[in-house]
């Protein structure tokens, strides 16, 4: 199935991205590699495309160059670790125009490109941040939440329509975002990736990449029956 796909991975010269992009590759899969700088993209195997997801002049190109896509794969995203009182205003909407303004941006240019092309599939990189929303990365999280939540409505508009939209969670990885957690702490990008494409190409709805994931899930479902209960 992978090999009659044509995908368009954002974010895709480094860390979670890239290793996106090398699994599609490895599975036959056509692969546009898009980044703000496309000149940094080494991926053997990839089309490098630019892509500036919070530029909508940007958005429109790509959407052009790349009329045979059939799979996206929204990845492309900032950590400015402020929080939601102190933090800079700026830092706080940066967050907001990149995880989720962006991604709906690149979504609503490229639905037309799938739907032409008989329809197909879309991943939102998401994070454990979508439920859990600590302070001290409270613009994060507010956005990934804003994510999550346009992820779930874009599934149900766009199943009649032949595209099917998935969530992928995941807590910290050994990428250079989070470079200043400890190893120990961090799972394998390249195997969230494994996971990722997988789950996708199954139809799921959403994927936990990991323990930590599958718990912060198991919680908040806990809470919401002790909530209806209460």
């Amino acid at each position: 199935m992978t090999n009659n796909i044509t995908a368009l991975v954002t974010g895709a010269n480094r860390g979670l991205g890239r290793r996106l992009a090398a699994e599609l590759v490895a599975r036959g899969a056509k692969v546009y590699a898009a980044a703000r700088r496309p000149e940094t993209i080494d991926l053997p195997g990839v089309v490098p495309i630019q892509l500036d997801i919070t530029d909508p002049e940007s958005v429109r190109r790509a959407a052009e160059i790349a009329g045979d896509v059939t799979v996206l794969v929204n990845n492309a995203g900032i950590s400015t670790r402020a929080n939601l009182l102190t933090g800079p205003i700026e830092d706080i909407r940066a967050e907001m125009d990149t995880h989720y303004f962006g991604t709906l941006a690149v979504t609503r240019a490229f639905v037309p490109v799938i739907e032409r092309n008989g329809g197909g599939a879309i991943l939102n990189v998401l994070s454990v941040l979508s439920w859990a929303h600590p302070p001290t990365s409270g613009a994060y999280a507010a956005a990934k939440a804003a994510s999550w939540a346009m992820t779930d409505a874009l599934r149900t508009e766009l199943a009649p329509r032949g595209i099917h939209v998935a969530a992928l969670h995941v807590g910290y990885m050994d990428t250079d975002m989070v470079s200043y957690i400890p190893a120990d702490q961090k799972s394998d990008p390249a195997a969230v990736a494994e996971q990722a494409i997988s789950g996708l190409l199954a139809g799921d709805a959403e994927i936990l990449a990991d323990d930590l994931s599958r718990r912060v899930k198991a919680q908040l479902s806990t809470a919401n029956k002790a909530a209806t209960t209460a």
